[in-house]
Formats: C-alpha cells, structure tokens, sequence
C-alpha cells in the first residue's frame, strides 16, 4: 500500500499506486488496469482488506500498480498462494491476475484445482493469445498457425479456449469481456466479485507489438456490432445492427445456429433465451466463434454452491485450536 487519503469513500484514483506504469503504449492492459479500479470504488473496497496476486508475465505487473496489497508470485503459482491467503484469512477479498500463458501453461494445473475446488477468488485471464514479456512465443490460446519464434512455420496445435477449460474444471462463475468495452467490463467484473466461490472472467486484451489486432474480427467497430452478442440472463440471445440476428438451437442435431428472425418463418419465440445457471447452454456459447458466429460475452455461467474455504472451516476438527492436541493425536512414537 502505497498512498494515504482522507477518511471517506474513495474514487478510482485512489486505488492507484505511486508505482510508474510500465506496459507498451497503447496495451489493453491499461484498460483493464482502469476498470478494475473504477470496480474497487464502485463496491467500496477496503484497501487494507483487497489483495492482489499474480504469477509472472505482463499482466502480473498489476499488484504493484493498485494501492492494496499485493503477491508478485512465480510463473503460474498464483492460484496457489492466492488459495493460501485465502485460507489463511478468509476476510480478505482476493484477485488473482494472470495471461493464458501464466495461467494456461505452467498454470494450468494450479487453474484447474483452484475452480474445481471452488475457492473463493476472483480470477482475471488476461487473453492476447501470446506470450508478450518473453517476446512474442505463441500461447496455449493462440490459433493454428500463428507464426512466432517459437512456430516459425506456424502453430500446429488447437487453441485452448479458456472458458471451456474453466467450465470443464467446474467453475461455478464464468464470463467474458474485451479490455476497450470499459462499461461492459466493469459490470462483468462487479458480478464477479460479488459471486461467492471461484469466479473466472476471461478479458480479450490486444498486445500491440505482438499480436495487434487478433481479435479485430469481433471487436473492430466495423465488425463489433454484427460479431458481438453481449448476453444477459433471462433475455433473448440477439445481436446484430437491429437485433434481428439470433440463435436457435437445433434440437435434431444439437447445435447452434445463427437465424434471422422474420426470414424463413422464424419468430422470436425461436431464438434462446440465455440462462446463466445452464452449465450446457454456457459450453455452447464458448464454442462459438466469428465468422460463422458472434462473440458471446457478458457473464456466460453463474451457479453458486459452497466455497472451499467456508467448507473447510465449516468442517469440525479434532483438537482444533489446540496444537498439542492435534500433535499427538492419531499414531505417534516416543523416542
């Protein structure tokens, strides 16, 4: 903790640290940056009760730029040690900032266990599809073919698309947003905070000197408005330049498709209605893809169940809260 200001409700510039920013000229990373403080005043966050922790990459720079405290940890532990701290005090609010290299990598097994146990952090995934402080090797996250000085002729691997890796680990809270679309992201991040347990927000952010411009096919304004489908629960799945563009499950073959609604005898009433508590409907959102389809951003799965830190308090412990106790008990040996 780096500032100190009057009693009172704080602004987002209270939560920036004294710390100089260092990110490239024009990264998303400065948008995310933004919208997590805006986040931190609109709830009213305690500073000395916010803590920050990343692993190691751009996006890990961030504990020092937010005025709380914070772990600079190592590559792809920072779910690890966030569960730590969590455990160890579970007052505490507590964000994990990570990239689809950190976290999808030499992190992934520590992603896997810290959604499936439901621990109660909110976790942010940078996603450039790169690795952009070791210049430029490609990612889990980045497409066939991508050439990089790691793939010089081309990536040959299928990406890993993170919210079908959280969702299949058994994240309870899952949901998107695009570093640039400040309002929408701010909203998203709000919910995840307010989520109890583990809640994995996936924020496609463009790294400008190694992959500028990877996701301009959905977040280019001349492509935003017909590759974007921004969901919101209980409300129909539209998108389009007059929201006339749709989904509509086939319910023959099980898929998705992409309708117009007044062509071809299609109604309204044909079109899904999003809800974010259906773990099926949010494994086919994240499967969608331009160009055949939008985007699917917004807060994807929301279904709540006991954290693990309140499951492990909650559970009754022999001799608990007396180390001698649980010393000697079970077998032990007198030497």
């Amino acid at each position: 903790m780096t500032a100190t200001v009057a009693p009172g409700r704080l602004q987002p510039k209270d939560y920036a640290s004294d710390q100089e920013v260092r990110w490239c000229p024009g990264c998303g990373d400065y948008a995310i940056l933004k919208a997590v403080q805006k986040v931190l005043a609109d709830i009213g966050a305690k500073r000395e009760q916010t803590v920050f922790v990343s692993g190691i990459g751009c996006s890990s720079r961030f504990p020092y730029y937010v005025s709380t405290y914070g772990f600079h940890t190592i590559h792809g532990r920072a779910p690890a040690v966030a569960t730590g701290v969590k455990l160890a005090n579970p007052d505490l609010d507590v964000w994990v900032m990570t990239g689809d290299g950190d976290g999808l990598s030499i992190g992934g097994n520590h992603m896997l266990h810290v959604l499936r146990r439901n621990v109660d952090l909110h976790i942010v995934l940078f996603n450039n599809e790169i690795y952009g402080l070791t210049k430029g090797q490609y990612s889990p996250t980045s497409r066939q073919g991508t050439q990089s000085p790691s793939t010089p002729g081309g990536s040959l691997e299928r990406p890993l698309l993170p919210c079908a890796f959280a969702l299949g680990a058994g994240a309870r809270f899952v949901a998107r947003g695009i570093d640039t679309q400040q309002p929408q992201l701010v909203e998203v991040l709000k919910r995840a905070h307010a989520h109890r347990g583990a809640s994995f927000v996936e924020v496609f952010q463009n790294c400008v000197v190694y992959n500028d411009g990877v996701f301009d096919n959905f977040t280019a304004k001349p492509a935003a408005t017909d590759m974007q489908l921004h969901v919101e629960h209980g409300k129909p799945l539209l998108f389009g330049q007059d929201h006339r563009r749709g989904l509509r499950l086939d319910r023959k073959r099980l898929v998705i498709e992409a309708v117009t609604v007044g062509e071809n005898g299609v109604t309204l009433d044909d079109v899904l209605v999003h809800d974010e508590t259906n773990a099926v409907m949010a494994q086919l959102l994240v499967a969608l893809a331009p160009p055949a389809f939008p985007m699917a951003l917004g807060v994807l799965y929301c279904n709540p169940a006991a954290s693990y830190e309140h499951e492990v308090y909650a559970q009754p412990v022999a001799g608990a809260g007396n180390i001698e106790t649980l010393l000697r008990k079970g077998r032990i040996w007198s030497v």
